[in-house]
């Protein structure tokens, strides 16, 4: 679009040296088949979230990696992780399942939940990144005190957080931590799982969509990628269509921030 800043649709993040990515990534966890994969990536999608259960992802995915790995960032989610043998083990079946010889960012899924970092797994990711088996090494946590302390010391290249406008604490807990644009963010759960598109009591204003909760994840210069896991190619289509409106407006932002108060309660 004219006049636009070209970082709003794509940026370089620290974490992945090179790649120019489109600042929406795609996740196939909540049933987006193989034709809304493939539009996503004619339109420009380029970062995806790979865990071995995203099944419209695989064969699109694959074909990539085959014919441009070079452009594609992948970014393997280990869903569980205690152990660093654990950790070395869920990485290597992310790769043999996908048919690559790296990950882009080698991920530990829901830190103190379905993982735990400790020095044994810290050890292990950052040894899987000296190997070249993943080039970078990140987490996704809820904790953003504990995630700040992280973006403020320690190996990690990238976190991915809850950011959105019922739940805007990163901006005070976690991005103020950063140095330098690292680590990269990687900002999820847009919606709020759907919270965001339903009305909240005693309000009587205009509603969110989908695609404005990314417009106001990608707003915050601290977010480098958002990332959609959209249940169709409509879906699809419509999200990439409310980001080309660009960011948010001064206006825009007072009155999503004031609509995700209320649906915060």
């Amino acid at each position: 679009m004219v006049g636009m800043d070209e970082s709003w649709l794509h940026r370089t993040p620290t974490a992945f040296p090179g790649k120019r990515l489109f600042r929406l990534g795609l996740a196939a966890n909540y049933g987006v088949g193989e034709d809304g994969v493939r539009a996503a990536m004619d339109r420009g999608v380029n970062l995806f979230l790979w865990t071995m259960r995203s099944k419209g992802l695989k064969n699109p995915l694959k074909e990539a990696i085959a014919s441009r790995r070079d452009e594609v960032a992948v970014v393997g989610f280990a869903s569980v992780g205690f152990f660093g043998w654990g950790v070395r083990r869920g990485a290597e079946a992310l790769l043999r399942d996908l048919g690559t010889d790296y990950l882009d960012v080698l991920m530990l899924g829901w830190v103190g939940i379905g993982s735990a970092l400790t020095a044994a797994t810290e050890r292990e990711l950052v040894a899987l990144r000296e190997s070249g088996k993943v080039r970078a090494i990140g987490v996704s946590i809820h904790d953003r005190p504990r995630a700040g302390r992280l973006a403020e010391s320690s190996p990690l290249d990238l976190l991915m957080l809850r950011y959105n406008a019922a739940h805007p604490g990163a901006e005070r807990d976690v991005f103020p931590h950063r140095q330098e644009a690292k680590p990269t963010v990687l900002a999820y759960t847009a919606t709020a799982w759907r919270r965001l598109l339903k009305r909240p009591k005693g309000w009587d204003g205009e509603l969110m969509t989908a695609g404005d909760c990314y417009r106001f994840q990608l707003s915050s210069p601290h977010v480098d990628v958002a990332l959609t896991a959209p249940a169709s190619r409509a879906e699809v289509d419509q999200n990439l269509d409310a980001i080309a409106k660009g960011p948010l407006s001064a206006d825009e932002a007072t009155w999503m921030r004031a609509f995700g108060k209320a649906v915060h309660g």
